[in-house]
């Protein structure tokens, strides 16, 4: 299989700590063939500051799509740009890898997927945090029978949340009063993106979507709640409430991730996964190979409390012994690319993501619970 020629648009975080490693780190599957930076400030660029690596600098989106060369364009610049450059990227016959959230709206979002199918092309929506360490081992413990030793039993609450603590703001474009601006369209979509991948589609959604530091501008969200509502159905014993928060004033360390009760046990973890810190190392493509890549320290591993047929309560931990991953996001979409593999972020969930945050904004707006259709 000859490797991927792969351009990624923009040499921001976003690129340099989730893209262009992984690109790099896979030379079988992909070659890092090219990157639009609009304004170099060196010779090489940012890519051969921190990777060494010398490469085509694309200066101009239209010099990309008109590079026959490109089979896979990774759009990692600002979310208001992602349903364009991933549209006509695909225009132009090329395969798309896009940040999330994928589009502004669940509309845009079709639309990009009916393109994608129309030609014949891969369309994959980066939502790398499937593949994170504590989220992997809450999964196993899920799919626990009903007889195991640690199980939860039937799901009644869930609770997901990314919580930082900072004053002030960082004076990028994700401050600014722009399309998918804010906190819920930042890390909410990672959030909801894990939720409906295990449980799909919700019935209703309630949104409660603030700024409550009073920085920034005033319709920039810095912290939300949003109810996902679950009813009663086949393979559910009892109606679920999803809780999906996120808050930049929480002052803990480390922060809650996950409360997830059932009528056997509950399941609490506080921490987050390692990856991000260790990408943002150099050299970073070694270091997803490394055995400490993605280990989640003991520390922060989770504890279930179980209660027994007596009834008697213990407390017992569960660890996240797979280590986050998510160098699997791009072994998949390299498969998907050349070997016509099944995607593992289906474009329809993304797509569904894009619903719930529109439903949550329009909820906090008008005061009332949206239902889905």
């Amino acid at each position: 299989m000859a490797p991927i020629k792969t351009c990624v648009l923009g040499t921001g975080l976003s690129g340099l700590t989730f893209h262009i490693p992984f690109i790099l780190a896979l030379p079988d599957l992909f070659t890092l063939y090219a990157v639009l930076e609009r304004n170099p400030k060196t010779e090489g660029g940012r890519v051969k500051e921190r990777f060494g690596v010398t490469i085509k600098i694309h200066r101009t989106f239209e010099d990309v799509l008109a590079d026959n060369e490109i089979e896979l364009v990774i759009v990692g610049t600002p979310n208001a740009t992602h349903y364009e450059f991933s549209k006509r990227s695909l225009e132009a016959g090329k395969h798309v890898l896009v940040e999330k959230p994928v589009s502004v709206t669940a509309t845009e979002a079709r639309e990009l997927g009916e393109s994608a199918k129309s030609k014949g092309l891969v369309l994959y929506a980066y939502q790398n945090r499937r593949w994170d360490s504590d989220f992997l081992a809450l999964k196993k413990l899920l799919s626990q029978p009903a007889d195991a030793d640690i199980t939860l039993g039937d799901l009644v609450e869930f609770e997901t949340r990314f919580d930082r603590f900072r004053l002030g703001i960082k004076g990028t474009w994700k401050d600014e009063k722009l399309p998918a601006a804010g906190l819920v369209y930042d890390l909410g979509v990672h959030l909801t993106d894990q939720v409906v991948s295990l449980f799909g589609k919700p019935a209703k959604v309630t949104g409660f979507v603030q700024n409550v530091r009073g920085v920034g501008h005033p319709e920039v969200d810095d912290a939300f709640t949003v109810v996902l509502r679950y009813p009663v159905s086949k393979g559910r014993k009892y109606p679920m409430n999803v809780f999906v928060r996120g808050h930049m004033l929480s002052v803990r360390d480390p922060q809650v991730r996950y409360v997830v009760r059932g009528t056997k046990g509950t399941f609490v973890k506080y921490g987050v996964d390692v990856q991000e810190d260790q990408l943002r190392q150099i050299p970073a493509p070694q270091n997803i190979f490394n055995p400490e890549y993605g280990k989640e320290p003991e520390a922060i591993w989770a504890e279930v409390d179980v209660r027994d047929e007596t009834g008697k309560i213990s407390k017992k931990q569960w660890p996240s012994r797979d280590a986050g991953c998510y160098v699997e996001l791009f072994r998949n979409l390299a498969g998907a690319i050349r070997n016509g593999e099944e995607l593992k972020v289906k474009w329809e969930e993304a797509t569904t993501v894009l619903e719930i945050i529109e439903a949550a904004h329009r909820s906090s707006k008008e005061e009332r619970t949206i239902t889905l259709a």
